[in-house]
């Protein structure tokens, strides 16, 4: 508590929402380093598994989910940056409004740190042809479709959408208790079960196959931007009617 209470003393007063990016970022651990060993792990765990596939005699592209790995944790990252920081931010008589665009703020510079890596091995992985033996980490061919500036796009975007659902999380944890939260993940839950009978018993599927076709990967993006927005909206409506 001391060295928080030591750096927000020095922050400049003029900017509050910078208050509160430095705030958040005292956290190295949580907004740099398990994010860096989270990539690294993830990196070199997929690397051995298309070592053995292709030992094993494979010789098509090689291509797997490891990617997502360091994307979900923002999840975690959105959860912490609300339980850890929100009590001393209010301590240090920080608006919840600037709490709240600060922490997005703070978790905007790191899904930008991370996606400059993404597009940085996708580079790599085309001028070496997947590391040599046809290997793709960061580069999906359909992310990358319209562009390095698009797939970076893409893994941003990404990584907000999940932050950003961390954080609403731990906010609906704080106002409503467990059996809040509980209801609201069923509640979700739900939904998208409702949604998927919906197409399911309209036999839409192949529609549904088609638009995300037309739609590529920026278009999708685009809307998981604006999804984006609409949950931060309602994560800081929860925040401002949220009990200290």
């Amino acid at each position: 508590m001391t060295t928080l209470n030591r750096a927000v003393q020095r922050s400049v007063p003029r900017n509050r929402m910078l208050n509160v990016v430095r705030l958040q970022f005292l956290n190295k651990r949580t907004f740099l380093w398990v994010p860096v060993l989270i990539l690294g792990g993830s990196w070199v765990l997929s690397m051995l598994i298309f070592w053995i596939v292709g030992g094993a005699g494979q010789t098509g592209v090689k291509a797997g989910g490891g990617a997502q790995a360091p994307l979900w944790y923002f999840l975690a990252i959105g959860i912490q940056a609300m339980t850890m920081t929100f009590p001393f931010s209010q301590a240090m008589s920080l608006t919840r409004r600037e709490f709240f665009l600060g922490s997005l703020a703070a978790a905007a510079v790191s899904a930008t740190g991370m996606s400059a890596v993404f597009v940085l091995l996708g580079l790599l992985e085309q001028a070496t042809a997947g590391y040599g033996f046809n290997a793709y980490f960061s580069y999906l061919e359909w992310v990358w479709a319209a562009g390095p500036l698009a797939a970076a796009l893409t893994y941003f975007v990404l990584a907000v959408l999940f932050f950003v659902l961390g954080f609403w999380f731990a906010t609906i944890f704080r106002r409503f208790g467990a059996l809040g939260l509980a209801s609201a993940l069923l509640g979700t839950g739900l939904v998208l079960v409702g949604l998927v009978a919906l197409v399911t018993f309209q036999q839409a599927w192949p529609v549904v196959a088609q638009w995300f076709a037309i739609t590529g990967s920026l278009g999708l993006t685009l809307w998981g931007l604006l999804l984006a927005a609409v949950l931060a909206a309602g994560s800081y409506l929860t925040l401002r009617r949220m009990p200290v």
